[in-house]
């Protein structure tokens, strides 16, 4: 049986190994091993007799607003249930921290769906809120914001919310 534990920064080459394939496929976004230990503490694991299997991180974006990032399993740890545990580990962090509303951009439409997802078409915020995001140098803030200058990272994925 797998467990779920926050991650540490040992972590991080494994994180990287299992996104590598995913990256080449254009499925994540590639990032800098640098960018991983800066956002370590937002990462979660999954992990079975020493292995790791998956990740997850949470970014939060606003009061009441987050958004599940790179959420991945190793190939051949798919199908145990492993990314919907570390989804919901993210949705509890979550709401630990008083945010009601997860964003995420996928191509994952139906693993997100059967976990109450729900495909958006609009940016979800008020005009005060869109002004202060948009001040944001984070490129996940910009995707969610369907900023121009991060188009190329989001063609064909899904802008999905769910309500806590």
């Amino acid at each position: 049986m797998f467990q779920i534990r926050s991650a540490k920064t040992t972590d991080v080459p494994a994180i990287s190994k299992i996104a590598a394939p995913l990256v080449d496929n254009r499925v994540l976004l590639g990032k800098e091993m640098v960018e991983t230990y800066e956002a370590i503490q937002q990462f979660v694991v999954a992990e079975q007799d020493s292995k790791l299997l998956g990740f997850g991180a949470l970014h939060v974006m606003w009061q009441d607003l987050a958004e599940v990032r790179t959420l991945a399993v190793d190939e051949q740890s798919k199908r145990q249930g492993i990314g919907k545990a570390l989804l919901f580990e993210l949705e509890a962090r979550a709401k630990a921290l008083g945010v009601t509303r997860v964003f995420c951009l996928t191509f994952e439409k139906e693993f997100f769906s059967a976990n109450g997802y729900q495909v958006i078409s609009d940016v979800p915020v008020d005009p005060a809120t869109y002004a202060e995001l948009v001040r944001s140098h984070d490129n996940g803030v910009a995707e969610f914001l369907d900023l121009a200058r991060v188009k190329q990272n989001t063609l064909g994925n899904s802008r999905m919310l769910k309500h806590l």
